[in-house]
């Protein structure tokens, strides 16, 4: 039995190990994603460059709110962003409506304390169930909490992708 349990942890020890390399991913993106907040004006941030259908800021609060749905509402545990957030980034929305000084200001905020907060219910174990997800983008299947973690990265990549492609038409 003894054997098992050491097993068992030294799985758990790599697994964690793996998931910190990718928070810190995620972590890095952010830090790439507030740097473009911070290098553009409020009238940037909310401008449509011709040949786009969205902007900068929704770009950057569509990653903050798909993660929220990816890791959080598939696992059954609370978001921690309001459903008007969401309901304003998800999936299929676009801007409806120039964005505030105040409310860059709570995306900025977000970016951070939204990983803080889920890389902590990680290790402390919270995301015990997982509802199976198939991806438009892919049709690729997630199947686990560490799933959605790793795919939400290659996500925001592609969102970062498409505010570097912004930015060359602002």
């Amino acid at each position: 039995m003894q054997f098992f349990c050491l097993i068992k942890n030294v799985f758990t020890f790599g697994q964690n190990k793996i998931m910190d390399f990718t928070f810190d991913i995620t972590h890095k993106n952010r830090i790439l994603y507030k740097t473009e907040l911070e290098q553009f004006s409020l009238a940037e941030l909310n401008k449509i460059p011709e040949g786009f259908n969205n902007n900068i800021i929704w770009n950057i609060g569509h990653a903050i709110a798909t993660q929220q749905l990816l890791v959080h509402r598939l696992s059954g545990v609370p978001c921690t962003v309001s459903d008007e957030f969401i309901n304003t980034y998800k999936k299929g929305t676009k801007p409806e409506r120039e964005i505030t000084q105040a409310e860059i200001d709570e995306i900025a905020r977000l970016l951070f304390s939204t990983i803080d907060q889920t890389k902590e219910a990680y290790q402390a174990g919270e995301f015990k169930q997982f509802n199976e997800y198939t991806l438009s983008t892919t049709n690729g299947i997630l199947k686990t909490v560490e799933n959605a973690i790793e795919f939400n990265n290659y996500h925001e990549g592609l969102h970062l992708g498409c505010i570097l492609a912004m930015k060359k038409c602002l």
